[in-house]
Protein backbone atom coordinates (compact mmCIF):
# COMPACT_ATOMS: atom_id res chain seq x y z
CA UNK A 1 0.00 0.00 0.00
CA UNK A 2 1.46 3.62 -0.91
CA UNK A 3 0.71 6.51 1.11
CA UNK A 4 1.00 9.76 -0.98
CA UNK A 5 1.42 13.17 1.85
CA UNK A 6 0.78 16.24 0.13
CA UNK A 7 2.27 19.67 1.78
CA UNK A 8 -0.90 21.96 2.61
CA UNK A 9 -0.64 25.26 0.09
CA UNK A 10 -0.43 28.49 1.55
CA UNK A 11 -2.46 31.38 0.20
CA UNK A 12 -0.33 34.67 0.34
CA UNK A 13 -2.31 37.40 2.44
CA UNK A 14 -3.01 39.25 -1.10
CA UNK A 15 -4.34 36.26 -3.03
CA UNK A 16 -6.65 35.72 0.28
CA UNK A 17 -7.98 39.38 0.18
CA UNK A 18 -8.58 38.55 -3.98
CA UNK A 19 -10.16 35.40 -2.86
CA UNK A 20 -12.34 37.36 -0.20
CA UNK A 21 -13.31 40.29 -2.50
CA UNK A 22 -14.44 37.68 -5.46
CA UNK A 23 -16.67 35.98 -3.19
CA UNK A 24 -18.16 39.39 -1.96
CA UNK A 25 -18.49 40.30 -5.91
CA UNK A 26 -20.41 36.97 -6.34
CA UNK A 27 -23.02 37.00 -3.36
CA UNK A 28 -23.81 40.50 -4.07
CA UNK A 29 -24.33 39.73 -7.81
CA UNK A 30 -26.58 36.73 -6.67
CA UNK A 31 -28.33 38.56 -4.75
CA UNK A 32 -28.86 41.54 -7.12
CA UNK A 33 -29.86 38.41 -9.81
CA UNK A 34 -32.65 37.22 -7.12
CA UNK A 35 -33.70 40.44 -6.72
CA UNK A 36 -33.93 41.00 -10.35
CA UNK A 37 -36.22 38.10 -10.69
CA UNK A 38 -40.00 38.32 -11.59
CA UNK A 39 -42.48 38.03 -8.54
CA UNK A 40 -46.09 36.88 -9.06
CA UNK A 41 -48.25 40.25 -10.26
CA UNK A 42 -50.96 41.27 -9.15
CA UNK A 43 -53.52 40.28 -12.09
CA UNK A 44 -54.93 42.70 -13.97
CA UNK A 45 -59.23 43.47 -14.49
CA UNK A 46 -60.88 46.13 -15.88
CA UNK A 47 -60.81 49.50 -13.69
CA UNK A 48 -64.48 49.67 -13.54
CA UNK A 49 -67.68 46.77 -14.81
CA UNK A 50 -71.19 47.07 -14.53
CA UNK A 51 -74.11 44.98 -14.59
CA UNK A 52 -77.58 43.97 -13.45
CA UNK A 53 -78.64 41.17 -11.52
CA UNK A 54 -81.57 39.90 -9.38
CA UNK A 55 -81.50 39.14 -5.54
CA UNK A 56 -83.42 36.64 -3.16
CA UNK A 57 -82.83 37.53 0.57
CA UNK A 58 -84.86 36.16 4.07
CA UNK A 59 -83.99 38.99 6.35
CA UNK A 60 -85.81 39.85 10.02
CA UNK A 61 -87.64 42.64 10.23
CA UNK A 62 -85.11 43.90 12.65
CA UNK A 63 -82.52 42.22 15.15
CA UNK A 64 -84.28 40.15 17.69
CA UNK A 65 -87.84 40.37 15.74
CA UNK A 66 -90.31 37.36 15.77
CA UNK A 67 -90.97 37.63 12.33
CA UNK A 68 -88.45 37.64 8.77
CA UNK A 69 -89.52 38.62 5.39
CA UNK A 70 -88.60 37.61 2.14
CA UNK A 71 -87.30 40.49 -0.67
CA UNK A 72 -86.97 39.82 -4.78
CA UNK A 73 -84.49 42.63 -5.28
CA UNK A 74 -83.05 43.82 -8.54
CA UNK A 75 -79.82 44.33 -7.75
CA UNK A 76 -76.85 46.33 -9.70
CA UNK A 77 -73.52 45.14 -10.31
CA UNK A 78 -70.87 47.77 -9.81
CA UNK A 79 -67.02 47.14 -9.46
CA UNK A 80 -64.29 49.91 -9.10
CA UNK A 81 -60.55 49.50 -8.91
CA UNK A 82 -59.52 52.71 -8.46
CA UNK A 83 -56.47 53.72 -6.28
CA UNK A 84 -58.16 54.90 -3.40
CA UNK A 85 -62.07 54.80 -4.74
CA UNK A 86 -62.90 51.12 -4.37
CA UNK A 87 -66.65 49.43 -5.11
CA UNK A 88 -66.47 45.31 -4.78
CA UNK A 89 -67.87 42.15 -2.65
CA UNK A 90 -66.53 44.17 0.56
CA UNK A 91 -69.21 47.35 -0.58
CA UNK A 92 -68.07 50.90 -1.23
CA UNK A 93 -64.60 52.05 0.18
CA UNK A 94 -62.60 55.41 0.35
CA UNK A 95 -58.88 53.79 0.58
CA UNK A 96 -56.56 56.62 3.17
CA UNK A 97 -54.17 54.99 4.29
CA UNK A 98 -52.44 51.70 2.50
CA UNK A 99 -49.60 49.67 3.93
CA UNK A 100 -48.58 46.12 3.10
CA UNK A 101 -50.76 45.11 6.31
CA UNK A 102 -52.83 48.25 7.44
CA UNK A 103 -55.58 49.79 5.33
CA UNK A 104 -57.66 52.61 6.23
CA UNK A 105 -60.79 53.27 4.44
CA UNK A 106 -64.18 54.75 4.83
CA UNK A 107 -66.99 52.04 4.47
CA UNK A 108 -70.84 51.70 3.83
CA UNK A 109 -73.61 50.22 4.49
CA UNK A 110 -77.57 49.62 4.53
CA UNK A 111 -80.62 48.19 5.86
CA UNK A 112 -84.11 47.76 4.48
CA UNK A 113 -87.18 49.36 6.02
CA UNK A 114 -89.87 47.41 8.27
CA UNK A 115 -93.52 48.18 8.67
CA UNK A 116 -94.23 48.05 12.23
CA UNK A 117 -98.04 46.40 11.43
CA UNK A 118 -95.91 43.45 9.93
CA UNK A 119 -94.32 43.02 13.61
CA UNK A 120 -96.65 42.15 16.25
CA UNK A 121 -95.01 43.39 19.06
CA UNK A 122 -94.77 46.79 17.49
CA UNK A 123 -98.43 46.96 16.54
CA UNK A 124 -99.40 51.09 16.54
CA UNK A 125 -95.68 51.76 17.03
CA UNK A 126 -93.77 53.63 14.31
CA UNK A 127 -92.75 52.09 11.42
CA UNK A 128 -88.69 51.49 10.80
CA UNK A 129 -87.19 53.24 8.32
CA UNK A 130 -84.37 51.50 5.87
CA UNK A 131 -80.59 52.87 7.02
CA UNK A 132 -77.32 53.83 5.28
CA UNK A 133 -74.58 53.70 7.74
CA UNK A 134 -70.88 55.54 6.53
CA UNK A 135 -67.88 55.60 9.03
CA UNK A 136 -63.97 54.85 9.36
CA UNK A 137 -62.68 51.22 8.80
CA UNK A 138 -59.35 49.91 9.67
CA UNK A 139 -58.25 46.75 8.11
CA UNK A 140 -55.15 44.47 9.92
CA UNK A 141 -53.91 41.54 7.98
CA UNK A 142 -52.86 39.36 10.21
CA UNK A 143 -52.00 36.88 7.91
CA UNK A 144 -52.12 35.30 4.79
CA UNK A 145 -51.16 32.55 2.28
CA UNK A 146 -51.45 31.28 -1.44
CA UNK A 147 -55.09 31.87 -1.90
CA UNK A 148 -55.86 32.66 1.53
CA UNK A 149 -56.17 36.47 3.71
CA UNK A 150 -57.10 36.73 7.75
CA UNK A 151 -57.82 40.36 8.64
CA UNK A 152 -58.88 42.12 11.64
CA UNK A 153 -61.57 44.68 10.80
CA UNK A 154 -62.66 47.41 12.85
CA UNK A 155 -65.69 49.35 11.02
CA UNK A 156 -67.52 52.49 13.08
CA UNK A 157 -70.46 53.91 11.07
CA UNK A 158 -72.86 56.72 11.85
CA UNK A 159 -76.40 55.80 10.94
CA UNK A 160 -79.42 58.02 8.96
CA UNK A 161 -82.57 56.96 8.27
CA UNK A 162 -83.70 56.64 4.58
CA UNK A 163 -86.68 59.05 4.80
CA UNK A 164 -88.12 62.50 3.04
CA UNK A 165 -86.75 63.76 6.48
CA UNK A 166 -83.11 61.69 7.03
CA UNK A 167 -81.91 62.42 10.55
CA UNK A 168 -78.98 60.70 12.50
CA UNK A 169 -79.99 57.81 14.82
CA UNK A 170 -76.64 56.86 16.70
CA UNK A 171 -73.02 55.27 15.47
CA UNK A 172 -72.60 51.66 15.25
CA UNK A 173 -69.61 49.40 15.16
CA UNK A 174 -68.65 45.60 14.81
CA UNK A 175 -64.70 44.42 15.57
CA UNK A 176 -64.31 41.42 13.40
CA UNK A 177 -61.98 38.50 12.02
CA UNK A 178 -62.91 38.01 8.48
CA UNK A 179 -61.24 35.35 6.89
CA UNK A 180 -61.04 34.45 2.74
CA UNK A 181 -60.22 31.83 1.02
CA UNK A 182 -60.06 30.79 -2.78
CA UNK A 183 -61.10 26.82 -3.39
CA UNK A 184 -61.42 26.07 -7.66
CA UNK A 185 -62.99 29.31 -8.90
CA UNK A 186 -65.57 29.53 -5.77
CA UNK A 187 -64.47 32.43 -3.06
CA UNK A 188 -65.46 31.64 0.61
CA UNK A 189 -65.75 33.99 3.04
CA UNK A 190 -66.33 33.39 6.89
CA UNK A 191 -66.59 36.30 9.52
CA UNK A 192 -67.22 36.68 12.96
CA UNK A 193 -68.10 40.03 14.45
CA UNK A 194 -68.90 41.53 18.11
CA UNK A 195 -71.56 44.48 17.87
CA UNK A 196 -71.46 47.88 19.78
CA UNK A 197 -74.70 50.46 19.45
CA UNK A 198 -74.87 54.17 20.92
CA UNK A 199 -76.91 54.98 22.69
CA UNK A 200 -79.29 56.61 19.84
CA UNK A 201 -78.70 53.63 17.99
CA UNK A 202 -79.99 51.22 20.36
CA UNK A 203 -82.79 53.13 21.15
CA UNK A 204 -83.92 53.42 17.52
CA UNK A 205 -84.80 49.77 17.39
CA UNK A 206 -85.34 48.82 20.90
CA UNK A 207 -86.82 52.03 22.83
CA UNK A 208 -90.22 52.39 23.84
CA UNK A 209 -91.82 55.37 25.32
CA UNK A 210 -94.42 56.39 27.44
CA UNK A 211 -96.81 57.06 24.43
CA UNK A 212 -96.53 53.36 23.15
CA UNK A 213 -96.29 51.34 26.01
CA UNK A 214 -99.02 49.05 27.19
CA UNK A 215 -99.56 46.35 30.04
CA UNK A 216 -98.21 43.82 27.37
CA UNK A 217 -95.50 46.56 26.34
CA UNK A 218 -93.68 47.89 29.21
CA UNK A 219 -91.66 51.11 28.11
CA UNK A 220 -87.96 50.47 27.86
CA UNK A 221 -84.79 53.04 27.33
CA UNK A 222 -82.17 50.50 25.72
CA UNK A 223 -78.46 52.21 26.50
CA UNK A 224 -75.43 52.11 25.19
CA UNK A 225 -73.05 49.15 24.86
CA UNK A 226 -72.85 45.12 23.62
CA UNK A 227 -75.46 44.38 20.92
CA UNK A 228 -74.39 40.74 20.98
CA UNK A 229 -72.38 38.65 17.79
CA UNK A 230 -73.02 38.31 13.90
CA UNK A 231 -71.39 35.52 12.02
CA UNK A 232 -71.39 35.24 8.43
CA UNK A 233 -70.30 32.64 6.02
CA UNK A 234 -70.60 33.66 1.93
CA UNK A 235 -69.63 31.91 -1.08
CA UNK A 236 -69.30 33.82 -4.74
CA UNK A 237 -67.76 32.84 -8.21
CA UNK A 238 -67.15 34.56 -11.32
CA UNK A 239 -68.27 32.89 -14.75
CA UNK A 240 -67.26 35.60 -17.59
CA UNK A 241 -69.43 37.95 -17.14
CA UNK A 242 -71.80 36.02 -14.82
CA UNK A 243 -71.54 36.44 -11.14
CA UNK A 244 -73.23 34.40 -8.68
CA UNK A 245 -73.11 34.44 -5.14
CA UNK A 246 -74.52 33.58 -1.58
CA UNK A 247 -74.62 34.38 2.24
CA UNK A 248 -75.81 32.57 5.56
CA UNK A 249 -75.72 34.84 8.41
CA UNK A 250 -76.36 34.00 12.48
CA UNK A 251 -77.27 36.40 14.55
CA UNK A 252 -77.10 36.91 18.57
CA UNK A 253 -78.21 39.49 20.98
CA UNK A 254 -76.50 37.05 23.75
CA UNK A 255 -74.48 39.32 26.80
CA UNK A 256 -76.56 42.09 25.42
CA UNK A 257 -79.05 44.02 27.84
CA UNK A 258 -80.91 44.63 24.37
CA UNK A 259 -82.80 41.14 25.10
CA UNK A 260 -84.88 42.92 27.59
CA UNK A 261 -86.29 44.91 25.57
CA UNK A 262 -90.31 43.96 25.44
CA UNK A 263 -89.30 44.35 20.92
CA UNK A 264 -87.00 41.13 21.46
CA UNK A 265 -88.60 38.88 20.62
CA UNK A 266 -85.91 36.46 19.37
CA UNK A 267 -82.50 35.86 21.41
CA UNK A 268 -81.12 35.12 17.69
CA UNK A 269 -82.27 34.34 14.02
CA UNK A 270 -80.86 33.52 10.78
CA UNK A 271 -80.94 35.02 7.63
CA UNK A 272 -79.19 34.17 3.96
CA UNK A 273 -79.90 35.26 0.67
CA UNK A 274 -78.25 34.21 -3.43
CA UNK A 275 -77.82 36.66 -6.30
CA UNK A 276 -77.02 36.57 -9.66
CA UNK A 277 -75.65 39.45 -11.76
CA UNK A 278 -74.25 39.70 -15.29
CA UNK A 279 -71.86 42.48 -16.14
CA UNK A 280 -73.16 44.43 -19.42
CA UNK A 281 -70.30 47.05 -19.69
CA UNK A 282 -66.85 47.47 -18.56
CA UNK A 283 -63.47 49.68 -19.16
CA UNK A 284 -61.31 48.91 -21.53
CA UNK A 285 -58.36 50.39 -19.37
CA UNK A 286 -56.75 47.39 -17.26
CA UNK A 287 -55.51 48.34 -13.65
CA UNK A 288 -53.88 44.94 -11.25
CA UNK A 289 -56.35 44.11 -8.63
CA UNK A 290 -53.97 43.98 -5.66
CA UNK A 291 -57.62 42.92 -3.29
CA UNK A 292 -57.98 39.48 -5.44
CA UNK A 293 -56.68 36.45 -3.38
CA UNK A 294 -53.67 34.42 -6.02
Amino acid sequence: MTITCTAARVVPPTAGRRLRATLTEGVVGLLGLLAALPVAAAPERPLWELGVGLAGLRLPHYRGAERSRNWLLPIPYAVYRGEILKADRDGLRLLLIDREKLHFDLSANATPPSDSEDEPIRQGMRKLDGTVEFGPNLNWRLDQGPGWRLEARLPLRAAFTISSHPRHIGWTAMPNLNLDRMIGPWQFGAQLGWMWGSRDFNGYYYDVGDADATAWRPDFRAGAGAAGWQGTLSASRRDGSRWIGAFLRADSLAGSRLRESPLTRRTSSVSFGVGISWVLWQSSRLVPDRDELR
